[in-house]
């Protein structure tokens, strides 16, 4: 796995360029759930950097040797600290955290069909988990990172934060976005009948390095393509249009939502200007391909027309006005941000 130096490392850095206060987190303690996944990780190299707030990082997760491994660089470090634990059990732990990121809940399309279940329980039961255990233990501020995908299928607009297209509760490959709606009003939920903060993060789709060999979403699949010298093979028309964001700017965005965004609210974290379609998407990537000669896109279409575990969803893109109210922009292109990936897999 590629150490977080290079590029990757000046990407999280640039959160340095907003005007954020750092300084609620003093002398607290964060806990990151999911945080050897694609997002959670970005978020505890971001805090990491803040040495001089003199906060305390807690990295949580189910998979040891995983975590070790990405966080080496943090070993003997005094604010970094390794919490093994899953979200669906009871938390039991005897710690006191002031601040909550979930990025938690089984984002690979391979589960959906899978482990549905464990897709549900690891959103709706985390979530339930982790706030009754903040309750219980000072917690000052909960920040769960849901998805856009909660909005599924809508008439072709941007959409708000208040827009509601449609989900079918009755496929399997809706427990992904039905999870996400079903944790994100427990959340609310919690906030009203208990006064805790709450915050909820609607990502796009990110991409970027250090995501897992058994992640198959697209842009993972098409950088393993390049990466080893292949072709970029879709097998559909790869016409879905959908709106793509660094992780370096997703977590920024969710630093934004921990340090400035208002309790109750959801947000929008997308990039307008990264809006392409999936061949599009697989095109750019195979022109950054790091050796000559370059890779193709080409097709191999079933004949049944199916697309294995992919959304639906035939165009999704968001408005960022309400996040952007907080200050919060993204810095990356999606050139530069498939670059800054393909570079620190190299």
């Amino acid at each position: 796995m590629a150490e977080v130096t290079g590029g990757y490392q000046a990407d999280i850095r640039a959160v340095d360029g907003f005007r954020l206060p750092w300084e609620k987190l003093q002398g607290s303690r964060v806990l990151v759930l999911g945080a050897t996944g694609l997002i959670g990780s970005c978020v505890v190299d971001m805090l990491m950097l803040r040495a001089q707030e003199g906060f305390d990082v807690y990295a949580g997760g189910r998979n040891r040797r995983r975590a070790e491994a990405r966080f080496a660089a943090y070993e003997g470090n005094s604010r970094f600290h390794l919490l093994m634990l899953d979200v669906t059990e009871r938390i039991d732990s005897g710690l006191c955290f002031d601040y909550i990121i979930d990025a938690a809940g089984g984002a690979s399309p391979r589960l959906y069909t899978s482990d549905p279940v464990g897709v549900m329980r690891s959103n709706i039961m985390g979530v339930d988990n982790l706030l009754s255990y903040g309750i219980a233990h000072g917690l000052r501020k909960f920040v769960y990172v849901s998805s856009g995908e909660v909005y599924g299928e809508g008439d072709g607009r941007a959409f708000s934060e208040e827009y509601s297209g449609y989900v079918d509760s009755a496929a399997v490959r809706s427990c992904y976005p039905s999870a996400k709606r079903a944790a994100e009003t427990l959340c609310i939920s919690y906030a009203h009948q208990y006064g805790v903060e709450v915050c909820i993060g609607r990502p796009c789709h990110v991409y970027g390095p250090f995501f897992t060999e058994s992640d198959n979403r697209v842009y993972a699949q098409f950088i393993r393509n390049v990466l080893r010298g292949e072709n970029i093979v879709l097998k559909s028309r790869g016409e879905q249009f959908r709106s793509w964001l660094y992780v370096a700017d997703c977590a920024s965005a969710l630093v934004h939502l921990l340090l400035k965004g208002e309790s109750g609210r959801a947000y929008n974290i997308a990039n307008p200007e990264s809006n392409v379609t999936i061949l599009e998407l697989a095109r750019t990537v195979a022109s950054l391909a790091p050796r000559e000669p370059k890779p193709q896109v080409v097709f191999d279409i079933p004949d049944d027309g199916t697309q294995g575990n992919t959304t639906p969803i035939t165009k999704a893109v968001f408005s960022t006005d309400r996040i952007e109210g907080l200050g919060w922009r993204p810095l990356f292109t999606l050139e530069q941000g498939l670059k800054h990936t393909i570079n620190a897999l190299l």
